[in-house]
């Protein structure tokens, strides 16, 4: 791996003496294609995903339970474990020194309705995408989760989200973004077939060389990603034949991820804790941050907003079911998560995958019927606290 990292360090310094401009595009694209590749292996092994030592990238051995999963990643000594205890009531130890948590710590948490697996993983440091501190088996762990939860000391400079940040992005983590709108369909001969369905103009520039040098676009005076740089970074995967087409303004590390194809698009939510030790002005500095939630897990304040902002970055939504005949439950909600509405046919899957196969119309009360109840198919779409009642075919 020695080798691996010394020639990611001689592109990164070829990466810097390189002037940026148009002229440079084609050259900058090779280096940044062979730089996904050598970190994709040293992360994952020098044969791919599937390969490298037994325990590389092997997270901690958690069974994954409730509605949804939420992960606590942040620097050792921010208030993880307290805040695990206080929202779940599962004892992890919290002492005065660093590293107290040395491996996961799962609790479980219910929110209106939902059950919510909390994980308490161990403190992190600069180089854990790299294996130090056990960094690889945290990350590799956050990767399950449908939530990342930064915990930050709001004590502490904010260099330490940037580093967290840089960290999740050389392991695959894709925070708070969305899958590039972009098809790469291989072939077998015919060349490669560049299709461009919007002007591409995305451009990136280098603001922190010394945590971002590595994930970073080269700044360009023209346009972002073009047929000349497709074909070369297409070259360095050893592509020679595919459609590509993209759909949406898009990045050239965002060209190389659609390639990769071993992203992880996780939402994260940023956790101020300890703010009992701010003033108020400082607070008011704080929150011009977006995704960001301030609280006090020792003196339990603002527990009420995050919770309420957990549930929204998760895209969670209740659907009550009716049994015939009888009132619904309410008790025990079925938790969909969604960014649009959720069809009747996604919520019988989220029961069992074999309710389909017997579905016959469903009766919906709430406000997605037009009247109360409403007949409905599966292509129906629900909306939070709808009733349902699933009819089977007869026979």
């Amino acid at each position: 791996m020695s080798n691996v990292q010394k020639q990611i360090e001689e592109i990164e310094a070829e990466m810097a003496r390189t002037q940026k401009n148009k002229a440079t595009n084609y050259h900058l694209g090779t280096l940044k294609a062979k730089l996904a590749k050598l970190r994709s292996e040293l992360v994952n092994g020098p044969g791919g995903k599937s390969a490298g030592s037994k325990d590389a990238g092997r997270g901690f051995d958690v069974t994954k339970s409730g509605d949804t999963r939420i992960g606590l990643v942040g620097f050792p000594s921010v208030g993880k474990s307290t805040l695990l205890t206080t929202l779940t009531g599962t004892r992890s130890e919290a002492a005065a020194y660093e590293f107290t948590t040395l491996t996961c710590i799962p609790g479980t948490m219910n929110y209106k309705g939902a059950r919510i697996q909390v994980l308490d993983l161990p403190g992190i440091i600069e180089g854990a995408a790299d294996g130090k501190g056990r960094g690889r088996q945290v990350i590799s762990t956050a990767r399950t989760c449908n939530l990342i939860l930064v915990v930050l000391d709001s004590g502490k400079p904010l260099t330490h989200k940037k580093i967290i940040e840089a960290e999740l992005f050389s392991f695959g983590i894709r925070i708070n973004q969305s899958p590039p709108n972009v098809k790469v369909t291989k072939k077998e001969s015919g060349g490669i077939d560049y299709q461009e369905m919007c002007s591409q103009t995305q451009q990136t520039t280098l603001d922190n060389p010394e945590h971002d040098s590595d994930h970073c676009l080269f700044a360009v005076t023209g346009k972002g990603m073009n047929a000349e740089v497709c074909r070369v970074v297409l070259k360095e995967f050893r592509i020679s034949c595919a459609t590509v087409i993209l759909r949406e303004d898009i990045t050239v590390d965002q060209f190389i991820d659609v390639i990769e194809g071993n992203r992880s698009y996780v939402p994260v939510l940023y956790v101020f804790n300890k703010i009992d030790a701010l003033t108020i002005e400082e607070l008011d500095i704080l929150d011009q941050m977006p995704n960001y939630v301030p609280i006090s897990s020792q003196h339990q304040w603002n527990l009420e907003e995050l919770m309420e902002e957990i549930w929204d970055k998760c895209n969670m939504m209740r659907i009550y079911t009716k049994p015939k005949g009888q009132i619904p439950d309410y008790d025990e909600p079925v938790i969909l998560h969604s960014e649009g509405n959720p069809t009747v046919e996604e919520f019988c899957n989220r029961i069992h995958r074999g309710l389909m196969e017997q579905f016959s119309h469903a009766w919906v009360w709430g406000r997605s019927a037009k009247h109360q109840p409403q007949r409905c198919g599966r292509e129906h779409r629900l909306m939070d606290e709808d009733v349902v009642q699933i009819v089977k075919k007869a026979g």
